[in-house]
């Protein structure tokens, strides 16, 4: 900030470093449509630039026109840095007195050259970049939907909050949403609705749609359906209840908010003072207070068809393209969408064929809270207490003793021996908790948006169910998940949805990061009873929505039921909760659960890597079109032990650090360079793991092993000073408060 060196080795350090982040960027769908989107707007606009940098734009092209880089940079801080554009928040237990004198110390160097702050005036979309439908071919399998609008900027109207109450009812899941239809319809399985790539001066509205394979044959018939439900709105008009009702909501949310981590919120809040006026730094735009309807209108009035932006993206549209986006390579045609085209292109009319299904407006939402005192619990007990046992289930509990709010947060753990002995049981078991998902969402949404939320997944041995929010309601919707496991019944047109989601998934394995790709092989190495990915797709298929009718109560009958209840909720609410639970699986006159027997209590187990011994396992990479290779260098240390584990942190403590530089910073390996602690079921070690376009793994692993040797070195060499301050650093780490 005062006086930066940008030498030059420095500068082409970055240059690298920004380099090798695009190489990490450059096969990301999100990344890549982002910049088509940018690609398709006014050549003279900034938001047509390419937006991250590559060694091209900042080292070969500079090179051909005799530009200095370093020059540039350095001209660009000099017009740019200024205490009078900067916004400075510190976060301290000290007094105010104390933290002025610290940043007058630290920041009073800072020149004020008495800049303006940059500003860029014009709509980064002119007539030619509207109306227009764009296919693109994405590097992941699947089908999405993006209609997008150039908009009004909310952040000038923020009070009011026009997009949030838009994106509220455009991006609804209840029943009469457009998501319920498309989704009834078998069409999609997401959608989303917000602004999006907002300034002062421009912003886009969006909305993105997952779609199924049966949802890509019907793109006209879901754009018609989204623009009838824009007229339903222009209809109904602005609704003062749902304003009113989203405010309440936003108001009990942020009075009653999680506690920020100390470095988002700094930077939330030096954001907000780049926005909003000094008494809405603290708050920004979580607050809409002022009902202006016209203000709403003038919003809706914008998502019309002649100001439309389509991007449909689809493997389908592999050799069926013919243009090409030059930053990162992604295949794309356009089409303007006018009058004169083929007829079932224009707008008008794929509105008048879209199916003619009930879509209306959300009823009010019952899982609002209006409960929110803090219940009076005796014994405050700083550890979770083992308040039931049986032979078919544990309920933990902990009361609340720290936050004083009115939330509660219940995991109730169902351990399934029948869930993980084949393949086939584990890809079964995945698609039994998406469905569950699936067939609560109506149901659950306005939970969600209430504040009340709730997760199914699979685990390594069975399932999990978790609910966490406002405890004034949680028991309500506890009942219907729990009505829902215990009725479980397989609808078999969503089966077929959920199994093209899930095949889609396991056949994505290829794109995701090869370090990540690393990562799940380590992981399955290592771990006792587990099945690769590709035999789980191989058995995916094949199966059948009567395979899951048959699986599902052979996997429920034998169960062990682990609970954890915390929060504001009192010691007989939680065994009533239980109490509830276990009549549904347990009690009935045919329960559809037993205790497991005492040898199916199984544990987790992980390999032992023999002392002395390296192992090595190599995979080629899936996807020939990453440049990237990476390694997982691992080192197995010891079992769960206090005094081991506490000298592992502290090992990892220093070294992360360390390995970052030195690898990362000055051997410039790669931009993705990390070493982690690692548990993996109570065995405790380190990974190094490595992402690198400019080096073989092989090389990598040289550099982790002299890493390691030069590490070695420098803790025997480390002051004992130096030590005793990273070990209180340490024992800070632990002291600090739950947030």
């Amino acid at each position: 900030f005062i006086k930066p060196l940008m030498s030059p080795d420095a500068t082409m350090r970055e240059i690298n470093a920004v380099n090798s982040e695009n190489q990490k960027n450059i096969l990301s769908d999100t990344w890549r449509i982002n910049q088509l989107q940018k690609h398709l707007s006014a050549e003279g606009h900034p938001y047509h630039k390419f937006s991250t940098g590559n060694l091209e734009t900042l080292e070969v092209l500079p090179k051909a026109r005799s530009v200095d880089i370093r020059h540039e940079l350095i001209k660009f801080y000099q017009e740019n840095y200024s205490a009078n554009l900067m916004h400075l928040v510190v976060y301290a237990k000290d007094t105010l007195d104390n933290i002025q004198s610290l940043v007058k110390n630290k920041f009073r160097e800072i020149q004020n050259t008495d800049r303006s702050c940059l500003h860029f005036p014009g709509q980064p979309c002119t007539s030619e970049h509207l109306q227009i439908l764009v296919k693109a071919v994405p590097i992941r399998q699947g089908h999405k939907l993006r209609i997008l609008w150039p908009t009004t900027p909310c952040i000038r109207h923020y009070k009011e909050g026009p997009s949030y109450y838009l994106s509220h009812l455009i991006g609804h899941e209840g029943k009469g949403s457009l998501f319920y239809i498309l989704k009834t319809m078998g069409w999609a399985t997401s959608l989303y609705a917000g602004e999006a790539d907002w300034t002062y001066e421009f912003a886009f509205f969006n909305v993105v749609i997952d779609l199924t394979d049966a949802g890509h044959e019907h793109v006209e018939d879901i754009v018609g359906l989204l623009f009838k439900y824009i007229d339903l709105l222009q209809q109904s008009g602005v609704c003062k209840w749902i304003f009113d009702e989203l405010s309440a909501i936003c108001e009990t949310m942020f009075h009653y908010q999680d506690k920020i981590p100390p470095y988002d919120y700094v930077v939330n809040v030096a954001s907000n003072m780049q926005f909003y006026p000094p008494d809405d730094w603290l708050v920004g735009s979580s607050l809409p207070s002022k009902f202006n309807p016209g203000m709403i209108q003038l919003v809706l009035d914008e998502l019309n068809p002649n100001n439309v932006r389509i991007f449909w993206e689809s493997t389908k549209f592999e050799g069926h393209t013919s243009m090409i986006e030059p930053w990162y390579g992604t295949a794309y045609s356009i089409e303007k969408i006018t009058g004169s085209m083929i007829q079932f292109m224009g707008l008008q009319q794929w509105m008048e064929t879209a199916p003619n299904e009930h879509l209306h407006l959300p009823a009010p939402n019952v899982f609002i809270p209006t409960d929110l005192s803090l219940k009076n619990v005796s014994e405050k007990a700083k550890f979770p207490v083992l308040l039931k046992t049986s032979s078919y289930s544990r309920l933990w509990y902990k009361p609340d003793t720290m936050f004083s709010i009115p939330k509660a947060y219940v995991i109730i753990d169902f351990s399934c021996p029948y869930s993980r002995n084949s393949p086939e049981a584990e890809v079964l078991t995945c698609i039994f908790t998406r469905l569950l998902m699936d067939y609560l969402n109506e149901y659950a949404y306005d939970a969600q948006i209430a504040g009340l939320y709730y997760w199914i997944n699979s685990t390594d041995n069975g399932f999990q169910v978790t609910l966490v929010g406002y405890n004034h309601k949680l028991r309500i919707l506890l009942e219907r998940v729990v009505e829902k496991i215990a009725k479980f019944e397989v609808k078999p047109d969503r089966f077929s949805v959920i199994k093209e989601m899930v095949i889609k998934d396991y056949q994505n394995f290829k794109f995701q990061q090869p370090y990540q790709q690393a990562l799940y092989y380590c992981s399955i190495i290592l771990q006792d009873q587990s099945w690769p990915w590709n035999e789980e797709l191989e058995v995916l298929p094949h199966l059948e929505a009567d395979d899951l009718a048959n699986f599902v109560p052979l996997m429920l009958s034998r169960t062990f039921l682990e609970y954890y209840v915390s929060g504001n909720i009192e010691p007989s609410e939680a065994e009533s909760m239980i109490q509830h639970i276990e009549d549904a699986f347990y009690n009935s006159p045919q329960p559809i659960s037993r205790a497991l027997f005492p040898s199916q209590h199984l544990t987790n187990r992980v390999i032992e890597l023999e002392r002395g011994i390296s192992y090595s396992y190599l995979a080629e990479g899936l996807n020939p079109s990453n440049e990237n290779s990476a390694i997982v260098h691992y080192i197995q240390v010891h079992q769960d032990d206090f005094m081991l584990n506490v000298k592992l942190q502290l090992f990892a403590l220093i070294g992360k650090q360390s390995a970052f530089h030195q690898l990362r910073s000055v051997e410039q390996l790669g931009y993705i360079t990390e070493l982690t602690q690692s548990s993996v079921f109570g065995i405790y070690g380190v990974h190094f793991f490595i992402q690198s376009t400019v080096k073989d793994p092989r090389h990598i692993d040289m550099r982790v092993e002299a890493f390691l040797k030069m590490f070695e070195s420098k803790l025997y060499e480390l002051a004992h000073d130096e030590f005793k301050r990273l070990v209180n650093a340490l024992i800070d780490m632990k002291l600090e408060k739950h947030k």
